[in-house]
Parts: structure tokens; C-alpha cells; sequence
């Protein structure tokens, strides 16, 4: 099945973020927990993982892009 991952909400007054890294590629495959990218918002950096088993398909926000709460970030395989 192919999940589209979304921007994660990092606080109660947090309403958007910049995509810091990306700690994989397209094509890559990685298991539950690994680092997918990190996030940074004016209160914090933080680590997103996996929350699967799976491929990445495709990103959607680049490193530098600042994305919304709820915005699509990449598209994965849990396949």
C-alpha cells in the first residue's frame, strides 16, 4: 500500500517547519523507527521515523522548503 506522509504537528502553537535533511532517497528502503528526515520549527529540531516498514517513493518537500502543518512531505511503500 502507498502512505503519503504528512507534516507532523511538534507542538500546541507549532504551525510550520523547514525540512532540514533527508536521511534517505528515493528508492531506499528502511524499516520501522530509522530516521526518515529531520524537521526544524522555531522551538525545536526533531528526528521523523519510519513508521513502518517500507520504500520511499518520492519526496515532496525538498531540504530548505518550509512546509504547514498537514502538508505532504514524501510518499512511501509499505511493501
Amino acid at each position: 500500500m502507498t502512505l503519503v506522509l504528512k507534516m507532523p504537528r511538534m507542538g500546541m502553537n507549532v504551525e510550520d517547519g523547514t525540512i532540514v535533511e533527508w536521511h534517505k532517497k528515493p528508492g531506499d528502503n528502511f524499516s520501522k523507527g530509522e530516521i526518515l528526515y529531520t524537521i526544524e520549527t522555531d522551538k525545536t529540531t526533531a528526528e521523523i521515523e519510519a513508521p513502518c516498514d517500507g520504500k520511499l517513493i518520492s519526496i515532496q518537500a525538498n531540504e530548505g522548503d518550509d512546509v504547514t502543518v498537514g502538508d505532504d512531505i514524501c510518499t512511501i511503500s509499505d511493501q
